[in-house]
């Protein structure tokens, strides 16, 4: 070898830096096939960087549809019980309910409250298994929306506005984010026997690509439909037809790249077919112990339908899903306008042994610390009686409860009006809820932004802000 054709070692340092950088670059691209081989296109759900340390990884929200009264079960209200049987004084000022009767007498409520945990967190008795987890609870007692009746105030808690046509909360987390895994959906979500309101533009993706929506896990037998392919097709041939079937919508795709539903159906079919060799195992409870299914309540009749879906919210969360939304009281049941008393027991019974073992399933596992489980409703209830014996729909204030996932635990932020009516103190609205969630997940809300139409839209409609206190 000549002088002029030797290679400096300053030169080959250089050289094989730059193929290191190329490594890298890959990487980020995300999705290579193997040897170097490149996908047609990084997949939308591409795993991504976040925009600062993230304290969770996933986000489990267990969503009490109807709801839930703050009053009774987090926030006690001493006044009410002094106010009980008489109109709300005139100066709470002209008061707007769902069914108008704002000058209803007071409704005493009829719990019993205790202190719980080394924090001496207030809890009542209709939850006397979340109490044993009061350490690691942080209640938001101040909390306000400004859905009204139960289709605009779901649609806001889960799309930031009262109005259809939003990417939903995780639909914006797996668009920040992406996905860990490609097996499993990235956003996940569950319902229990009923309709839940608004159905899937809950968990729809509004102006995003319909990638980024939510898969509904159904609610009877397999969880996942469709799993089990022809048994007249083996693998080989299902991998041929799903190559050829690909290349054809994805040439079909060429001039219509403005059509995210035909993009979608081709991510979902290759999602189906890795679903069919990995999701049986994600879903089979077979696999727990019996310990476990009686932690979450499977061994009785009133927790089984809901524990079944928080134990399979922990394994989802276990194998890379990024969001997992779990409705309880689908089609409006906790809405107690009548028969407070029956309602909240029956709803509180079905609920709360469920949400306690899955905190404690999480915790024993390591992963509630990066897990952020979020639990509430659309609103709270009034402190005024209707129809004698319930309360009707509260938005102005009531109460999120928060555990794991880089949340101060064991503590109770902000406050409401002596009677519950109004968050009064560290008020934080829907956008603010949703900005802090993000921000708890590594994402600044201010800088995931979607185009649309030429205009820039973000989850809080730029109007949230992060709840700092609660931010570990």
């Amino acid at each position: 070898m000549s002088i002029e054709q030797r290679t400096s070692r300053r030169e080959m340092l250089l050289n094989t830096g730059t193929g290191f950088g190329a490594l890298a670059l890959a990487g980020i691209l995300g999705n290579d096939r193997a040897h170097g081989e490149r996908s047609p296109s990084p997949s939308p759900l591409a795993a991504k960087l976040t925009h600062h340390a993230a304290r969770a990884k996933s986000v489990i929200f267990l969503f009490l549809e109807g709801g839930p009264s703050h009053i009774d079960t987090f926030d006690p209200k001493p006044a009410v019980q002094k106010l009980a049987g008489k109109p709300l004084p005139e100066s709470f000022g002209r008061i707007i309910t769902a069914m108008g009767e704002f000058d209803s007498p007071v409704l005493a409520s009829k719990r019993e409250w205790k202190q719980h945990g080394e924090s001496g967190l207030w809890i009542s008795d209709w939850l006397p298994h979340m109490a044993t987890r009061a350490d690691d609870l942080a209640v938001i007692r101040s909390c306000w929306t400004n859905g009204i009746n139960h289709s605009g105030g779901v649609c806001q808690m889960n799309t930031g506005t009262q109005f259809a046509g939003r990417p939903s909360l995780g639909s914006w987390v797996t668009y920040g984010l992406g996905t860990e895994n490609e097996n499993l959906p990235a956003f996940v979500v569950m319902q229990d026997k009923g309709t839940v309101v608004n159905g899937p533009r809950n968990w729809g993706t509004g102006f995003m690509p319909a990638i980024y929506q939510g898969t509904a896990m159904q609610i009877e037998g397999t969880p996942f439909a469709n799993l089990s392919g022809p048994e007249h097709v083996n693998a080989r041939q299902q991998r041929a037809e799903l190559d050829y079937l690909a290349a054809i919508n994805r040439q079909h795709m060429q001039s219509r790249r403005d059509n995210s539903e035909l993009e979608a159906r081709i991510r979902s079919y290759e999602l189906a077919y890795q679903m069919q060799s990995h999701a049986p195992e994600a879903v089979d409870l077979s696999q727990e112990t019996a310990e476990t299914k009686s932690l979450y309540g499977l061994d009785e009749k009133e927790t089984a339908e809901f524990g079944r879906n928080c134990l399979l919210a922990r394994r989802m969360v276990e194998r890379g899903v990024r969001f997992v939304q779990c409705y309880h009281g689908a089609g409006s049941k906790w809405d107690a306008h009548s028969k407070i008393e029956e309602n909240h027991t029956k709803m509180c019974r079905q609920m709360d042994k469920p949400v306690a073992g899955l905190l404690t399933d999480l915790a024993r596992r390591g992963l509630l610390d990066e897990t952020l489980v979020i639990w509430g409703g659309e609103f709270g209830r009034t402190p005024m009686s209707e129809k004698g014996d319930g309360r009707d729909h509260n938005p102005t204030g009531f109460t999120m409860v928060m555990a794991g996932g880089g949340v101060k635990a064991g503590q109770a932020y902000g406050t409401t009006d002596e009677v519950g009516l109004h968050a009064v103190e560290d008020r934080v609205h829907v956008h603010d809820l949703h900005s802090t969630i993000l921000y708890l997940m590594g994402i600044d809300h201010r800088k995931l932004v979607y185009l649309h139409k030429g205009r820039p839209e973000r989850i809080d409609i730029n109007e949230g802000t992060v709840y700092r206190k609660i931010v570990s």
